[in-house]
């Protein structure tokens, strides 16, 4: 019985498709007479590995592999271009926002009690 062997050209070529392009610059479509064309920040890795095992009792040979790969998207904003003419539409990340507010609050409270705790020295 012949194993299936691990296809590593078949993992690059899904993680090539799925790293391009076409994934950062989405397909433009109309909306009210002006082309929109969604654009997005794409970043991805891929790895894989194989190896062969030594002889497993009863003289059996392992041969194994595997690999993946991961992709991250992340949308920018969109291009519209229309009568007026092209302009940039940034993409607002309210999460983002609500974290760096966050975090500046923290900031702040941090130093003032700090403040407050050398003072009472």
């Amino acid at each position: 019985m012949t194993e299936p062997t691990f296809d590593l050209a078949a993992l690059t070529r899904a993680a090539a498709d799925s790293i391009s392009v076409r994934r950062a610059f989405g397909e433009a479509y109309d909306q009210d007479g002006a082309l929109v064309i969604p654009v997005a920040r794409v970043s991805g890795a891929t790895g894989a590995g194989g190896g062969g095992g030594a002889d497993a009792p009863g003289g059996a040979h392992g041969d194994g592999g595997g690999g993946g790969f991961a992709t991250h998207v992340r949308p920018l904003g969109v291009v519209v271009v229309d009568a007026r003419g092209t302009r940039w539409v940034p993409t607002v990340d309210v999460d983002r926002a609500i974290l760096g507010g966050q975090l500046a609050l923290a900031a702040v409270a941090t130093v003032w009690l700090l403040a407050r705790a050398l003072r009472r020295r």
